[in-house]
C-alpha cells in the first residue's frame, strides 16, 4: 500500500496543486479501478468484523444484510448518472456543491456539512475499532488493540498523504482482489471445521438458539424492511461514494461499474452471513462483547488444521486489514475535501488557492482522525451500533439530493427545515434509547418527517418561476453549460 501510495503521487504532476487532481484524481478513474474502489468501499471491515457476530447474535434474520447491500445500487442508479453528468459540467469536487449550486443557500449547505462529516466521522471510527478488533481478535491479543489501530492508521496517513483518491482508488483494486480471495478460503476453511454440512449446523442450532432459526416477529420484520430503506438511502449518498460518482472517466464506466457491483452482495456478504451462522455452532454461547471478536477466533480454529490453512488465514488476515483501510482510506480522503472545500474554501478563506486547500484538508483530516483515535481506545458500542448510528443522521440528506435532482419545484427553506426536524427526531430518538419504535429506525422516522416538510412545504410557498427554470437547468442532463 505504501509502495502504490509513493508511485501513485510521484507519477502525477501538480497532484497536491488541485482539488480535482488529489481528491477526485483528475476524474479519470476507469472502469478497473472504478469498480474496485466502489467495491472495496462500500464492503469495508465492518462487513466481515462486524456483520459476522451480526449473524452470530440474529441468526437467520441476519439475511436482511444481502438485501440491502443490494438495494443501495439501486439507489445508486437512481442517481449517479444524472449526478455525474451535472457534477462534471459544472466541476463538483464534493458532495455539498450539488446543494450549495441546486439550493443556494448557505442554511442548507451548512447542515448538510455537518450532517455528513457527522455520518463520515462515524464511519471513520467504525473502521478504527474494526482494525483493533480483527488483530486483537486474530492474534489472540498478542498485538493488543490500540497498537493495530495506531500501527494501520500510520500506513493509510502516510499512502493518502502522497497520492491523495489516486493512491487510494488503485490500493483499492489490490485490497479488493485481497478481499474477495480471503472470504472464499475463510468459508471454506470453516465449512471443513463443520463438516461441510450446513444442514446439520441449522439442525444444531435449531436444538440450542431456537429463536435464531425460527420465523422472525412482526418487528423483527418491520425492522429489517426499515433498515433496507435506511441503508438504502443512507449508504447512496456516502460521501465517499458520490466522490467516485464525480471521480468516473465517463458514464458508460459509471454505469458498467454499477452493473457488476449488484452481483457482489450474494458473493460477499451472503458468504460472511453463512460464516456467522457457521459461528453459532462452533463457539455458543458467547455475549455480546466476546461475539465481536467472533472472526478472530474462528480464524485461529481454522490456522489450526494444518499448515496449508495456515497460511491462507494469513492471506486472509490481510483480507480484513484490506477491507477496513480500503474504506478507512477512502472515508479520511472525503472527510478532508469537506474541510477543505466546504468549510475553508467556502466560508473561511474563499481566496485561497487550491494548494493551500488541499493543504488544510490533510492538516485537518490528521487532526480528525487523532480525535477519533481518542475515541477508538473505549469504543462507544459494537459495530454494529456504530454502523447504525452513523446512518440515522446521514440519512436525512437524501431528500435534498433525490428531490432535487427530479422536482425543479423543491424550495430550499422546505429543505433545510426538513433536514433539521429529521436529524433532531433521529438525534433524540437514538439518545433517548428508543433506538427504535415497534421495529422502525429513528432515522426513518425522521427521514418521513423529513420527506413531508420539503414536499408539503414546496407545494405550499413555491418556488419563483425564475427559480424553477434555473432548477431544471442545473439538474439537466445536457452536457454544455
Amino acid at each position: 500500500m505504501l509502495a502504490i501510495g509513493y508511485f501513485s503521487g510521484k507519477g502525477e504532476k501538480n497532484i497536491h496543486d488541485s482539488l480535482s487532481g488529489y481528491y477526485l484524481a483528475g476524474k479519470n478513474l476507469g472502469f478497473i479501478a472504478l469498480f474496485f474502489t466502489l467495491y472495496a468501499t462500500q464492503y469495508s471491515g465492518n462487513t466481515i468484523v462486524g456483520y459476522a457476530p451480526a449473524a452470530y447474535r440474529s441468526g437467520f434474520l441476519w439475511l436482511q444484510s444481502i438485501s440491502f447491500m443490494t438495494i443501495i445500487i439501486g439507489v445508486y442508479l437512481l442517481i449517479a448518472p444524472r449526478l455525474y453528468v451535472v457534477s462534471k459540467r459544472l466541476n463538483f469536487i464534493t458532495p455539498t456543491d450539488w446543494l450549495r449550486h441546486r439550493f443556494k443557500s448557505k442554511a442548507v449547505t451548512l447542515l448538510g456539512v455537518f450532517l455528513m462529516l457527522w455520518g463520515l466521522g462515524n464511519y471513520l471510527l467504525e473502521q478504527l475499532v474494526a482494525i483493533g478488533q480483527a488483530v486483537a481478535g486474530m492474534t489472540g491479543g498478542t498485538i493488543p488493540y490500540q497498537f493495530a489501530v495506531i500501527a494501520f492508521v500510520l500506513v493509510m496517513l502516510v499512502y493518502e498523504w502522497m497520492g491523495g483518491m489516486r493512491a487510494v482508488a488503485f490500493t483499492d483494486v489490490m485490497q479488493g482482489i485481497v478481499l474477495m480471495v480471503g472470504i472464499v478460503f475463510f468459508l471454506i476453511g470453516a465449512l471443513y471445521l463443520v463438516g461441510g454440512n450446513l444442514s446439520d449446523v441449522t439442525a444444531s442450532i435449531a436444538e440450542r438458539e431456537p429463536a435464531k432459526v425460527g420465523v422472525p416477529p412482526i418487528e423483527g420484520t418491520i425492522n429489517w424492511f426499515s433498515i433496507l430503506l435506511l441503508v438504502g438511502c443512507g449508504a447512496a449518498i456516502y460521501p465517499h461514494a458520490i466522490q467516485r460518482i464525480y471521480s468516473s472517466q465517463s458514464e458508460r464506466i459509471l454505469k458498467k461499474s454499477l452493473a457488476r457491483m449488484a452481483w457482489m452482495p450474494p458473493v460477499t456478504t451472503g458468504f460472511v452471513f453463512v460464516i456467522g451462522i457457521i459461528g453459532i455452532s462452533m463457539f455458543p454461547g458467547l455475549d455480546d462483547a466476546n461475539s465481536e471478536q467472533l472472526v478472530g477466533m474462528m480464524a485461529n480454529e481454522i490456522a489450526s488444521i494444518n499448515t496449508i490453512y495456515y497460511w491462507v488465514m494469513v492471506l486472509f488476515f490481510g483480507a480484513i486489514v484490506a477491507a477496513i483501510i480500503s474504506t478507512a482510506d477512502s472515508v479520511l480522503l472525503s472527510f478532508s475535501s469537506m474541510l477543505s472545500n466546504d468549510i475553508y474554501g467556502n466560508f473561511i478563506n474563499p481566496k485561497a488557492s487550491e494548494k493551500k486547500k488541499v493543504l488544510v484538508g490533510k492538516v485537518g483530516g490528521i487532526i480528525a482522525v487523532i480525535i477519533l483515535l481518542w475515541i477508538a481506545w473505549n469504543p462507544p458500542g459494537t459495530l454494529y451500533e456504530i454502523f447504525v448510528l452513523k446512518f440515522e443522521l446521514l440519512v436525512q440528506v437524501f431528500p435534498a439530493f433525490i428531490l432535487g435532482l427530479y422536482w425543479k419545484r423543491l424550495s430550499a427553506k422546505p429543505v433545510f427545515w426538513g433536514m433539521l426536524i429529521g436529524a433532531v427526531i433521529a438525534g433524540l430518538l437514538t439518545l433517548t434509547g428508543y433506538g427504535t419504535i415497534y421495529g422502525i429506525h429513528g432515522g426513518i422516522i425522521g427521514l418521513a418527517v423529513n420527506f413531508g416538510i420539503a414536499v408539503i412545504g414546496s407545494i405550499a410557498v413555491p418556488v419563483s418561476s425564475k427559480h424553477e427554470v434555473y432548477a431544471e437547468d442545473i439538474s439537466s442532463l445536457k452536457i454544455d453549460a
